[in-house]
């Protein structure tokens, strides 16, 4: 009965981790061909580095060297790999929740931080002028959104990403919203998927560092797999 439970804890924590280490590969894929194929101009300056494609690549990365340590530790019944692996797990989970309650405590100078960044960021994409989409044009077509306050910061370079109508014809009609405020209300309208994608997240983590748990206290128990 023990082997079988064993086994069956073994095999079901290789195949979960198997499928989210292909997870991992796809979002490093696709991070890594966003930063071939499209040149972006961050939204924030004091995270330019953090581009969507960057946090693809980081994301993906950290799930796929996540997923290979419970992947192996599970398949080889390597404690140390196991214990490891829900080291990782627990840190991470404690990060998450750590950042969500900062987010909670300090959301109104997040806000203004955010938004004085923003400001920041369209004024850093005027200089640059650049004819490649930029991030501002992503937005501001999804969003239908113009500036951060509205088209009037753009000045008098308006790009056909605030065209509403008729781009063809000069001077175009531009979207009156900012797109500080569609954002705000894209966030608030998506706030409780937003929510339950978080604690997914967590649950998926717990969910982990219980398998790795009791896959440890099993071979220790048992005296099978490999040593510390």
């Amino acid at each position: 009965m023990a082997q079988g439970c064993l086994k069956c804890l073994k095999y079901t924590m290789c195949i979960s981790n198997f499928l989210c280490f292909m997870c991992g590969v796809a979002l490093m894929g696709l991070g890594g061909y966003l930063m071939a194929t499209f040149k972006v101009d961050g939204l924030i300056p004091s995270l330019d580095e953090l581009s969507i494609p960057n946090l693809l690549l980081i994301c993906g990365i950290i799930i796929t060297c996540v997923s290979f340590l419970g992947f192996l530790g599970a398949l080889k019944e390597n404690r140390c790999l196991l214990l490891t692996f829900f080291l990782v797990l627990f840190l991470l989970m404690v990060v998450e929740l750590a950042l969500a309650c900062l987010m909670l405590v300090k959301n109104e100078e997040i806000v203004n931080g955010v938004k004085g960044d923003l400001i920041a960021g369209l004024d850093s994409a005027k200089k640059k002028n650049s004819t490649q989409e930029s991030e501002w044009d992503l937005v501001q077509k999804n969003f239908k959104c113009c500036g951060v306050n509205n088209y009037t910061d753009w000045g008098n370079n308006i790009p056909k990403s605030c065209c509403r109508d008729e781009c063809d014809e000069l001077p175009f009609q531009s979207y009156t919203m900012g797109c500080f405020v569609a954002l705000s209300e894209w966030f608030e309208d998506n706030y409780l998927y937003c929510g339950i994608g978080v604690i997914s997240i967590c649950i998926v983590e717990v969910l982990g560092m219980c398998f790795a748990v009791t896959l440890f206290c099993h071979i220790t128990s048992s005296g099978l797999g490999y040593k510390l």
